[in-house]
């Protein structure tokens, strides 16, 4: 039975995010050789509305609680992230060096902010299967982003045609059509020209054949080969998210304990709808020592 570890996406970011990380002075100061002063703001309410900043919280979190619990004997086996989260699950399975990925997110939040600095973002429809969303898309200029789950759909696009198709979905019977924290259109043909040049940046990066399994959450499959690795990094701003086909995969390869680095709790329940058949937790709202219980009990 193993172990699989998952790094949230957008949308779950809040002020103060970077304050209380384990071994939270090491790691800050690993990230200041990178980033400089720039570290002390990070996670403020400020720096949060631009995408460059959200994204560096992201990574740096992610990486601080896998590192945590690998501290305390809790360790993966198979690592998957949701977009930006994507970046601390290369660290963690030793594809991607942390400072590589501090440079590499840096750039991808600034190129994804430069191309759409205002004016779009992404929709979260929950309660109708995607065939009736497409149907509700039609004419307008929104993409299909996220597969979170059978009736769980991110669309991107423009602020009024997202808002546009939201009140369709409503109309037809969806739960809920939420504007969600992300102020890009990700996950779409909108973003193929910065996703190409953060592939130019990669050229000059080397990543390593990973010592844990790394789950694409672009394509449901592991990936162990160093430049597809880079191409599903670079790339994955620009094409649609299947967590729900991740998750059913990790189930597939016996893993029996999903946890989520912090913050936020979104992936879990997401985990949870794929039909997963153990343990699913998010590291927010439980301890290391509950991890630790769960890891003790999977291999009994």
């Amino acid at each position: 039975m193993k172990i699989l570890f998952t790094f949230p996406g957008q949308g779950t970011q809040r002020a103060g995010m970077l304050q209380n990380l384990p071994d939270r002075d090491a790691l800050l100061a690993e990230v200041r050789t990178v980033l400089g002063a720039e570290t002390d703001t990070l996670d403020t309410a400020d720096a949060l509305q631009h995408t460059r900043a959200v994204q560096l919280c992201l990574l740096i979190a992610g990486v601080a609680w896998a590192r945590e619990l690998i501290r305390h004997d809790v360790a993966p086996d198979i690592v998957s992230g949701l977009s930006i989260g994507a970046y601390p699950a290369a660290v963690i399975s030793g594809a991607l060096g942390f400072a590589d990925a501090l440079r590499l997110v840096a750039l991808r939040g600034d190129l994804m902010e430069q191309a759409y600095p205002h004016g779009y973002g992404l929709t979260a429809i929950v309660g109708l299967p995607l065939s009736q969303v497409e149907k509700l898309m039609a004419g307008s200029e929104t993409y299909i982003a996220n597969l979170n789950a059978d009736t769980q759909i991110v669309i991107a696009g423009r602020d009024e045609e997202m808002a546009r198709v939201a009140q369709k979905a409503l109309e037809a019977g969806a739960s809920k059509a939420t504007r969600l924290a992300v102020s890009v259109p990700s996950h779409c043909a909108l973003l193929d020209k910065p996703a190409a040049e953060l592939a130019d940046a990669f050229q000059s990066v080397t990543l390593s054949r990973p010592q844990r399994a790394y789950l694409s959450g672009s394509t449901g499959r592991v990936l162990w080969e160093p430049q597809k690795i880079a191409d599903d990094l670079a790339y994955n701003m620009a094409r649609t998210v299947q967590w729900q086909d991740a998750m059913v995969s990790a189930n597939q390869r016996d893993a029996r304990l999903a946890i989520e680095m912090p913050p936020g709790s979104v992936l879990t329940g997401l985990t949870h709808l794929a039909g997963w058949q153990g343990d699913a937790i998010c590291l927010e709202r439980n301890s290391v020592e509950v991890a630790q219980h769960l890891v003790k009990r999977l291999s009994r």
